[in-house]
């Protein structure tokens, strides 16, 4: 009996989870993955399946890609905040007739000890910080920094991401720090201390959370940007749970080999 073809599996990435998810699906020769990155880093972490860089062309282009390359899964394992990215993903799957699933990390959970202000976008978040001027911790990414420049100019900025922003975004008093994390909660505490940080302003994206324990730790006030509800859709959270529904559609356990 003729062997079945692998399993074409599409995973729109750039996390964490994403690069679990490549790492498990490597060596499954039952699978024929392909990892697609946005395109936003600079010098995204390469994994070792195939991968391609660069958008798709809205909802058709990604719908098309589909097709053409006759993909039988898509995996959503794109940022939390990668909401149009996410919404083009569960349009095309639906336009191409394929199941698509959504692999997130849960959110962080504010617990005993910290002093969140929960906004719903960044704007809010810039203006949350109050005219009184003070020394803030900014990691939401160099994507959107606009308001923090054209909102909260009297700041003082200490900025984190993985690559250097453009410059014409900053605020006028910045300094930036580049980084890919996760990052320790003893050495976010140190970096707090040093810079005098007063208030931290970041993005509920989830995962490791060094930085929210050394605030908790020196009683800082968060500004906490929620995320949106992603599109409709089975959801996990572990890239072992994505690769056992990918098991599940290929009707066989997440172990098994090819033969």
């Amino acid at each position: 009996m003729a062997q079945a073809l692998p399993l074409r599996v599409l995973i729109l990435g750039g996390t964490t989870e994403a690069s679990g998810l490549a790492r498990l699906v490597a060596d499954q020769d039952w699978i024929s993955p392909v990892l697609s990155f946005a395109g936003r880093t600079l010098s995204p972490v390469l994994p070792p399946i195939p991968h391609r860089i660069g958008g798709f062309g809205g909802v058709d282009g990604l719908a098309g890609f589909l097709r053409a390359e006759k993909v039988d899964l898509m995996i959503d394992a794109t940022h939390p905040f990668a909401n149009r990215i996410s919404n083009n993903a569960a349009q095309a799957a639906e336009i191409a007739g394929l199941p698509r699933l959504i692999l997130q990390r849960g959110p962080w959970l504010a617990g005993l000890g910290d002093d969140w202000r929960v906004v719903p976008s960044v704007t809010e978040a810039a203006k949350a910080i109050g005219a009184q001027p003070k020394r803030v911790f900014l990691t939401i990414g160099r994507q959107d920094l606009l308001p923090f420049r054209d909102l909260a100019p009297q700041h003082d900025y200490l900025i984190r991401s993985v690559d250097a922003p453009d410059m014409a975004l900053l605020p006028p008093r910045v300094e930036i720090l580049t980084g890919r994390g996760p990052f320790d909660a003893e050495a976010e505490r140190a970096l707090m201390t040093i810079k005098q940080s007063q208030v931290l302003v970041t993005k509920n994206s989830g995962g490791a959370d060094g930085k929210l324990a050394a605030a908790r730790a020196l009683g800082l006030p968060v500004i906490m940007v929620a995320r949106q509800a992603p599109p409709p859709g089975e959801i996990v959270e572990t890239p072992a749970e994505a690769l056992a529904w990918i098991a599940r559609h290929a009707g066989r356990g997440p172990t098994e080999r090819g033969a």
